[in-house]
This record gives structure tokens, sequence and C-alpha cells, in this order.
């Protein structure tokens, strides 16, 4: 099978404008993520699909592959679906753009169930919840699943809900967690990507703003993969001055 990882890179961001830019320890974040997708075992190809020019000059300088999609698209998932349409590949990947801290091992992870099972069309990851400010933090999406790991849903509140407090396991400090955080890295058969794009936005998926919803709504099952690993995703200023002193404690400044 032949894997393709897109990077989808947009320039404007309401909340950190030009981010694929910003430098971490003297590399534009964009290539910082395109680096560790490159590591990946499982992955043939990266891509880098973004709607600004110094974005897709940024790749090219560093020595990446990029292409320029439309400005107009809502989601990362539109302007992967439009970078892939073209590709001749069986398997695509939407590595987040603003997740340097992504460990190439978690690409493989998200990977392989569909490379192992021709009937899984998607899979994601998760990892557990060790921390109560995370749990209880909106922007930090959590995923329940089924007993073969499948999605069963997404929401930015701490499901389950632990009707018995003294049971609820970060806050009783408990080792075993039942509560995990769901890592925005998606791997979807390319015909399903190309269909999911298609879909209609869904009433859940409105309500969270989160469009993995639509898949479920859909009827479609998503694989959701555990992982040892966490990542970072740079929305704020501090996200992005959190993960600088992670990069310059574990590769020196550059």
């Amino acid at each position: 099978m032949y894997v393709v990882a897109i990077i989808p890179a947009r320039y404007a961001s309401t909340r950190l404008n030009g981010k694929p830019l910003l430098h971490i320890a003297g590399k534009p974040m964009i290539q910082w993520v395109y680096e560790r997708a490159k590591k990946a075992k499982l992955t043939n190809d990266v891509i880098a699909a973004t709607d600004d020019k110094r974005v897709f000059d940024a790749v090219r300088y560093f020595g990446g592959k990029a292409v320029m999609t439309s400005p107009e698209h809502r989601t990362g998932t539109d302007r992967i679906a439009e970078a892939a349409d073209g590709l001749n590949a069986d398997i695509i990947v939407n590595v987040q753009g603003d997740e340097p801290l992504i460990e190439p091992e978690m690409i493989d992870e998200a990977i392989r169930p569909l490379t192992n099972d021709s009937e899984i069309v998607a899979a994601t990851l998760k990892t557990k919840i060790r921390d109560e400010a995370e749990l209880n933090n909106p922007n930090v999406v959590k995923v329940v699943t089924d007993k073969n790991d499948f999605a069963l849903y997404f929401s930015r509140l701490p499901v389950p809900y632990v009707r018995n407090s003294e049971q609820w396991p970060v806050a009783s400090g408990q080792k075993k967690s039942i509560h995990y955080k769901h890592i925005g890295l998606y791997v979807y058969r390319k015909y399903f990507l190309l269909k999911f794009a298609k879909m209609q936005p869904t009433s859940l998926e409105e309500a969270e703003k989160l469009e993995q919803l639509r898949v479920l709504e859909n009827g479609y099952k998503i694989k959701v993969v555990e992982t040892e690993h966490d990542s970072i995703g740079v929305d704020t200023e501090e996200d992005m001055e959190r993960v600088r002193k992670i990069v310059i404690k574990n590769h020196g400044r550059t």
C-alpha cells in the first residue's frame, strides 16, 4: 500500500496568525512537523498542503514537497482531500500542521490498523489523561471507545461522566484511567477521505465543533489506537512557548 502523509497548513489563524511559519529553535513549525512525518516508517511520501505562497515557499526552501490549495476550505480535511484527489495513493494520513512534537512512531501506530484490516476506513489515536486540568479543558478533546477500540463519541467535556466522585481516577490519584485524550492525527483510505469531505456537516459536529463526529453520525467507524506518546497542539502563544522550551531542552537552540 502506498501511504502519503499530508500536512494541512493554513496561514491565517484567529488565535495565532502565520502559525506554520513561526520559528521554534531556528526552524519554522511546518518544518518540524514535516521532518517528523518523514521519519515515520510506514509513510512513502510527505506533502504540505497550504493556501499561502509564503508557506509553500518555506516548505520548498527546506527541501520539502508542497501543493497550493484553495483558500476557501473550511477545514483541514477539505484541504487534504483536495491535495489527495490527484495522488496515486491508497492511504492518506492527516498530520496536523500545528503538532511539531508529534512522534514518528505515533504516525505508524495510526497507519497500522489500515494495513492490517481492509475493513477499517479510518483510524486515529488516544492517550490516557493523567492530569485533571486536561480532563476539564474543553480544548483537550476526549474520546470514548467500545471494547474493540472503535470510537463511540468525541467530546470537549470530560466523558465518560463518573457519577461517584470517589471513583474519579484522575482526581483520586488512581493509576488506572478511564479517560482518554484524543490526538488529532487521522488516517484514511483515500476513497473514504474523498467521500467524507463531500458529506454535509452534522448536528453533533456543529455542536462540539469536532468534524470527526461527522464520520460517526453517518454510520462509519473510526479505529482508535492507544499510544503511550502525547503531543501538544499549538493554538496560542502559551502553547508555542511551551513547545519551544521542550524543543530547546531536547534538541538545543539552533
